[in-house]
């Protein structure tokens, strides 16, 4: 399992220094009017994958084990092209409001963003069935073949095409989805041949189901998250949401810590139904996440201001606060990324929609109250006070199921001894 973890978090940091050299790159030939652009676009796809994710979405890792592929495939394809037609539907009647229409979604970007959502959502379906099988090694493959070919297509894009807009992002971005589409078909068609069929109906039941709390509570915590920028694209210019969104992404980039653990442990629990040993492994995983975060944030605060600007430009000297602000946020974040595995991954997920509503009102209260006060300022203390009401109603709940006591986040002599073994095993 240790390797597992070890081999999510190989990838995740290749994606962090990929992403930091996307940032770097759109932060000094793109502008920050144009990053912040891009990231609003990224917002909008954000927020139209939670409808296709309703079934074809990460409850396809809890039902891998138990169902077949072709029926899940079936169901999530059939699904996917319904909530597509729906959504171009959508956008026609939105662009009846030019000024609402383009608010949400940047002008000139609809078909792009759909376009983007299409492709991920069935690269996404390739990344789930892996995870669920606990093939997590296809899995890290599969997305590391998307964001290197994502990367590197944002540079030819940039020095050889001269595309120094928004565009050079998500066009970037929608090659790295499609190659590691085609890569994810080509492993997973040949294990079709071997499936006998089953009923659809009581299936598709039991994933609507499912999913229906899942993607309410990923609705409301993408909320949570990417509220606060529609906000600010209200009461600020383009040029601050880029210095807030390149914050966010440098501060968000450190989650790989407890991304990665969370992968491996929801994999774990979808495969497991000892409720003791659940729990072991919640707190043992919240105890790493949240160490290596608060170790990783506390360099990253310490950087001055003169390298930002020197990394990315002048025009992002005001990083460094936002950074600050946010970092308290991001460690509780990471233990709300364990916990929130645990809940979907034994099979509870209205506990993670529960505590994503407490920090909608959270998010809501202070948003609007601190946004048209402090601007980008106003958004990071927002994201930190969220964070925070996210992980207090969680670990209320788990204390309540398991009898798990705040002072067992400690690391104690049994858990140095498990990370101590694990290591030896692995090396």
């Amino acid at each position: 399992m240790f390797k597992k973890i070890l081999g999510t978090g190989a990838a995740r940091a290749v994606n962090v220094l990929t992403q930091l050299a996307t940032l770097i790159m759109g932060t000094k030939f793109i502008g920050a009017a144009e990053w912040g652009k891009a990231f609003i676009a990224q917002t909008d796809i954000t927020f139209l994958l939670i409808g296709i994710e309703l079934i074809a979405g990460s409850g396809l890792v809890y039902f891998t084990p138990r169902k077949k592929t072709g029926t899940l495939m079936t169901i999530s394809y059939g699904w996917i092209a319904f909530v597509m037609l729906v959504y171009v539907l959508l956008f026609n009647i939105l662009h009846l409001f030019p000024n609402f229409y383009h608010t949400i979604i940047p002008e000139g970007y609809a078909w792009l963003v759909l376009l983007m959502t299409f492709v991920y959502s069935l690269h996404e379906f390739n990344l789930n069935h892996f995870l669920g099988k606990e093939k997590v090694a296809t899995y890290n493959w599969l997305f590391l073949i998307q964001i290197l070919t994502q990367v590197t297509m944002m540079a030819v894009l940039i020095f050889a095409l001269d595309i120094r807009t928004a565009k050079a992002l998500l066009y970037s971005q929608l090659c790295g989805y499609s190659l590691a589409t085609l890569v994810g078909w080509a492993l997973l068609f040949p294990t079709l041949k071997r499936e006998s069929r089953e009923p659809l109906k009581d299936s598709l039941k039991e994933m609507l189901h499912y999913g229906a709390f899942m993607q309410l509570s990923t609705l409301v915590s993408t909320l949570n998250k990417r509220l606060s920028l529609y906000l600010l694209n209200l009461h600020c210019d383009e040029r601050q949401i880029g210095v807030y969104a390149s914050g966010t992404q440098v501060t968000e980039g450190v989650n790989i810590v407890g991304q990665s653990i969370g992968l491996v442990e929801f994999s774990a629990l979808s495969n497991t139904e000892d409720e003791q040993r659940t729990a072991k492994l919640t707190l043992r995983f919240m105890k790493v996440a949240i160490l290596l975060t608060f170790t990783a944030l506390l360099v990253i605060c310490l950087l001055p201001t003169r390298f930002f600007e020197w990394l990315f430009s002048g025009e992002f000297g005001d990083i460094r606060t936002v950074i600050w602000l946010m970092a308290p946020g991001i460690v509780f974040f990471s233990a709300h990324t364990i916990l929130a595995n645990y809940f979907s991954g034994t099979g509870r997920p209205k506990y993670n929609l529960y505590a994503s509503l407490i920090g909608l009102s959270i998010t809501l209260l202070s948003a609007f109250v601190l946004i048209p006060k402090m601007g980008i300022q106003g958004a990071a203390i927002t994201t930190s006070l969220t964070y925070l009401a996210l992980f207090v109603y969680q670990w209320m709940v788990f204390h309540r199921l398991t009898g798990s006591r705040l002072r067992q986040l400690v690391p104690d002599k049994e858990d140095l001894s498990w990370m101590k073994t694990t290591l030896k095993s692995l090396f």
